[in-house]
């Protein structure tokens, strides 16, 4: 009795000094598991005074990969807001396009070896200022190597970017979940991906047809608000869009989506507007559209990308918002929830880290 009083003694000044966790979260189902995904980081990076969110919340993720049985990390894209520029528009940010990608690099690094992720590239991470062309230093900051064990053990594909080199802007990992039968293929693709993109991440699908695939790519659909989930059907007036065999949304929808059956869901970025109020805001952030693919399965397609909530396009990015994807242990449903933990970590702000409205939290069941 005495050696187990002196222990506890010994171990007082450690327990007194564990975080204080004042909105500490937990799945809705015992035994399941989550994927995050991240919004567009760009409003973040582009100016220093945002940085420390978007670290905050890479912070909490690797903070809870172990409470929340987080497999994966997903990002829409837009990692930097300029790829290669110096001369700073000071409208627009204060960073040069160095110090972006180091910013969202360092984000980044606190999931190094704790959790594989994919982020999906957007426009901005091409060309100089917004895709004219497609050099990108993106393969130069968010390497294979970095990932260490934690993506070595679970990536079973990529695809040559369009420089020709290696790179994980087209990549595809594999993931076991507790009560699953069927394991998860997620499948991260460049921006507006070229036809030999899709055609590797449809082979890439079929080869693991038993399994449920999630792609994530940055332009796929617009918003819930007051753009009525439509997916984008025409290209926009980018370098890179004027390339030919390049593909948007309706058209990865057609080649890529429809027809292939494991493809379960879909999530992307890039489309936001301002409004008038946060609530608004928010709603033309976000959208969800379900259509039935060639073998009659319903396709969940999710768009988020937050970084006008929280004060517009130069505001702070967006207020730390993520989404967690819980996948519950009866194998077939997929729980979404939006927490902030920029709201999340104090207890005088905890009851605004969450959302709660029809496009916020919801069920979406894979049959």
């Amino acid at each position: 009795m005495k050696k187990l009083t002196l222990l506890l003694l010994a171990l007082l000044p450690v327990l007194a000094a564990a975080q204080h966790r004042a909105d500490p979260q937990a799945l809705s189902a015992e035994g399941g598991s989550s994927v995050i995904l991240l919004g567009d980081p760009q409003g973040y990076e582009k100016y220093d005074i945002n940085q420390g969110i978007f670290e905050i919340c890479t912070a909490w993720i690797a903070d809870n990969v172990d409470r929340l049985g987080i497999k994966a990390v997903l990002c829409t894209g837009d990692l930097v807001e300029q790829n290669d520029n110096n001369a700073l528009d000071r409208r627009m940010l204060n960073q040069s396009s160095r110090q972006m990608w180091a910013s969202v690099s360092r984000a980044f690094e606190r999931l190094d070896g704790r959790v594989p992720y994919l982020t999906s590239p957007g426009n901005h991470d091409y060309g100089y200022k917004s895709s004219e062309d497609v050099h990108t230093f993106y393969p130069d900051w968010f390497t294979f190597e970095r990932q260490g064990a934690a993506l070595r053990d679970c990536l079973v594909s990529e695809f040559h970017n369009r420089e020709g080199r290696a790179s994980l802007e087209n990549a595809a990992i594999l993931l076991t979940l507790p009560g699953w039968e069927k394991k998860l293929l997620l499948i991260t693709l460049e921006f507006t991906p070229s036809d030999e993109a899709l055609s590797w991440a449809k082979r890439t699908a079929e080869k693991y047809a038993d399994c449920n695939v999630v792609v994530t790519t940055h332009s796929y659909m617009k918003c819930w608000g007051k753009c009525g989930n439509a997916r984008y059907t025409q290209p926009e007036k980018y370098g890179i869009s004027a390339l030919s065999g390049n593909n948007y949304g309706e058209q990865i929808w057609e080649k890529l989506v429809r027809p292939t059956p494991n493809i379960r869901l879909v999530l992307c970025g890039h489309h936001g507007h301002t409004a008038p109020t946060e609530e608004e805001r928010y709603a033309t952030s976000t959208g969800w559209r379900v259509d039935r693919n060639d073998a009659g399965k319903e396709v969940g397609q999710m768009m988020f990308n937050v970084q006008t909530v929280g004060g517009g396009w130069e505001g702070n990015g967006g207020d730390g918002w993520l989404r967690i994807l819980e996948f519950l242990p009866d194998g077939r449903t997929l729980r979404v929830r939006t927490y902030s933990p920029l709201f999340g970590i104090s207890n005088l702000t905890k009851h605004l880290a969450h959302r709660t409205g029809p496009y916020d939290r919801f069920d979406f069941v894979i049959e």
